[in-house]
């Protein structure tokens, strides 16, 4: 099997240890682990006795029962019983996509966006057509060019809503022609919807539209735990959810006791996570769009209450040379956007803790005037 390296992950890989000032990441700002166990509260009292009484065995492969019924709420159609716990969203996909896809199928993968959801299909021996965002149309694809990808033997299509690293959000409406036009020739539909809206912008999950819909979603970007690495998978169908179940036992077997009652507490805390991020979202955008408004060398496409960014730089170097120059000189982390095969752009987390951010921002804005003379 080949595979093309994994632009993005391959960067941070080498680069993010290294940073000083890191405004590159997704998600927004992690959660510290005493700041999840004192959603207990009683400082984590509770929460350590509760792990205290547990053994280290391999717990509920797929999921506790409770972590399954906290899932299925997040949703309108999805019974517990068809939510399978995985490694991270990365698992979710990744488990996906091998259930389902085989050689010579032609699938549909919105680009650019995550690189896994169209170069994993790629190595399984798949046809990957591309259905292009456009910057010209707010970061957004066409349903016309849709419409002439689609085929009758075309298997699945693969969404990530929100979009990665742009922002932009695939609406009800859109999502409900692109479910339609699945269903005339029975295609799957997978969407990663790590990324959701804080912003009060309305939000659906693929899952509660189609029949034939696959939610893949996880603890690491609005709910700021990615150190947790639980993700999940979320079908109405429950021939979809045994089909995973089969496949899941060659990739995982399980999700682990610790995770399994962090991903628990997490969920049960669900407002309180979402209530708190509001404002890191609220605050922080803020002050990345009044930044970008002042500073000549920047636009910006305004991502809706999302945890990621495009950022647009006019520089006289190439995004690459100019990120590995920032990092060098500053420590300053950027992404390059042609990471995500959008040369031009970079990559930032305007989400990270908010003094950060305005570091980064005033260090970038420093660096960019050497290129005025």
């Amino acid at each position: 099997m080949q595979i093309a390296g994994f632009g993005v992950e391959a960067w941070l890989n080498e680069n993010e240890r290294t940073a000083t000032t890191d405004i590159s990441q997704s998600s927004i700002a992690a959660l510290t682990m005493q700041e999840v166990v004192d959603l207990d509260g009683q400082h984590g009292q509770h929460f350590y006795q509760q792990l205290n009484q547990l053994r280290l065995d391999y717990g509920w492969i797929e999921g506790s029962p409770t972590f399954k019924k906290l899932v299925s709420k997040l949703y309108q159609h999805v019974p517990a019983t068809n939510v399978l716990q995985t490694n991270g969203a990365t698992g979710a996909n990744q488990l996906a996509i091998y259930s389902l896809i085989e050689p010579g199928d032609q699938v549909i993968a919105l680009y650019p966006s995550y690189q896994q959801l169209y170069d994993i299909p790629k190595s399984l021996g798949a046809t990957v057509d591309y259905w292009h965002i456009h910057e010209s149309n707010q970061w957004l694809p066409d349903i016309e060019e849709f419409k002439q990808l689609i085929r009758p033997e075309t298997k699945m299509i693969l969404l990530n809503n929100a979009v990665n690293p742009t922002g932009s959000l695939l609406d009800a409406e859109l999502l409900k022609q692109v479910v339609a036009l699945a269903r005339e020739v029975g295609a799957y539909v997978l969407a990663d919807e790590v990324y959701e809206p804080l912003d009060g912008t309305p939000f659906v999950s693929i899952a509660d539209l189609y029949e034939k819909g696959i939610a893949v979603n996880s603890l690491s970007k609005t709910y700021s735990a990615p150190g947790v690495r639980i993700g999940w998978t979320a079908t109405q169908s429950t021939v979809l959810a045994d089909l995973f179940r089969k496949y899941r036992d060659y990739t995982m077997i399980c999700g682990g006791v610790f995770n399994d009652q962090l991903a628990i507490l997490i969920l049960q805390h669900r407002p309180e996570i979402l209530q708190r991020n509001r404002g890191i979202v609220k605050r922080n955008l803020k002050i990345y769009t009044d930044w970008v408004m002042q500073e000549p060398r920047a636009s910006l496409i305004v991502p809706h209450g999302i945890s990621v960014s495009c950022l647009k730089l006019d520089l006289p170097v190439d995004d690459e040379t100019f990120c590995r120059q920032l990092l060098s000189e500053t420590g300053v982390l950027l992404v390059p956007g042609s990471r995500f095969d959008l040369p031009g752009h970079v990559r930032l987390g305007y989400c990270t803790q908010t003094e950060t951010l305005e570091r980064g921002l005033t260090k970038l804005s420093t660096y960019l005037r050497r290129f005025d003379a």
